[in-house]
């Protein structure tokens, strides 16, 4: 699975996603690649990946950016607690939701 974190600049997405690396190797998620990106370059990676998750703080965005991504790739809003804590399982557990159309 290929997943996209989206936010404001790319900053804080990219501890998420250095998280979600490490919890994938911890518990042996194989096929796993996450990319971080601010929302003002999205466009230019959007189509290499599964599924699109956003940061809190750009939610306002979300009609936006699954207009660009379509009605082939799943596009999610990370909850602020998960997102504040970095609670990789649970973000986990959402991308799974999101693939299975959930």
């Amino acid at each position: 699975m290929k997943v996209l974190l989206v936010c404001a600049g790319g900053m804080s997405t990219s501890i998420i996603m250095k998280k979600m690396r490490d919890y994938a190797r911890t518990n042996d998620i194989d096929d796993f690649e996450v990319q971080a990106t601010g929302v003002g370059s999205f466009r230019d990676v959007i189509d290499a990946f599964d599924v699109v998750l956003l940061g809190p703080q750009i939610s306002y965005r979300f009609d936006e950016i699954a207009g660009v991504a379509g009605s082939k790739k799943p596009v999610g809003v990370i909850a602020p607690t998960d997102y504040a804590l970095g609670n990789c399982q649970a973000i986990f557990k959402q991308v799974e939701s999101l693939l299975k159309g959930e």
